[in-house]
């Protein structure tokens, strides 16, 4: 598996229903992407739920490496830099991935979370205790999907959760809206 995001912010008078209207014309072309989990079309808008800016993302947890490759060498990610310049793409290797109960439902928010790993901490029973967590995350009743991956550039852990919800700010975490969530190979996590 294999995790990545990018995401490009927007000037405070951006029309936001010209991304709404781009991610609900462009999303759909992603419901049938072979090697692909899931993608998730998020947006932010300054002054609602935390966001100080208006932002446009795509977060994506690809089963196959490979399609991620061809994917961001190919003409579905020219049109991305076409139409806002290259992003800086963060990637991650994903430690744990589960869909939730509510895995075939539509996902309204998505919350990121982020820690620092301490360098001297067993990470073995690190993992054991974040696979526990997501576990206990994606049986509550409005998970879409967790997953937690590791940024090895900076040893921080990343937690992702899809949920049915809607938006909420919440403290020490991004919240974003879901435009759209393909998720053709969701049902192939635990």
């Amino acid at each position: 598996m294999f995790a990545m995001q990018y995401s490009h912010r927007l000037p405070a008078d951006y029309d936001m229903q010209t991304i709404r209207q781009r991610a609900a014309r462009r999303g759909p072309l992603w419901d049938d992407t072979e090697g692909l989990a899931f993608k998730a079309i998020v947006a932010q808008e300054r002054g609602r739920h935390g966001a100080t800016g208006h932002l446009y993302a795509s977060v994506y947890l690809w089963l196959d490496s490979a399609a991620a490759v061809r994917f961001l060498m190919g003409e579905r990610f020219q049109s991305v830099i076409d139409s806002f310049g290259r992003p800086r793409v963060e990637t991650w290797l994903p430690l744990d991935a589960r869909a939730g109960t509510d895995s075939a439902q539509h996902a309204h928010s998505l919350l990121r979370e982020e820690r620092v790993l301490d360098a001297a901490m067993d990470r073995t029973a690190f993992q054991a205790t974040e696979a526990e967590g997501n576990r206990e995350r994606a049986v509550r009743p409005d998970t879409v999907a967790v997953w937690t991956a590791l940024d090895l550039a900076s040893w921080r852990l990343v937690r992702f959760t899809l949920s049915t919800r809607a938006p909420a700010h919440v403290d020490g975490a991004t919240t974003y809206e879901v435009l759209h969530l393909a998720k053709p190979g969701i049902g192939r996590l635990e």
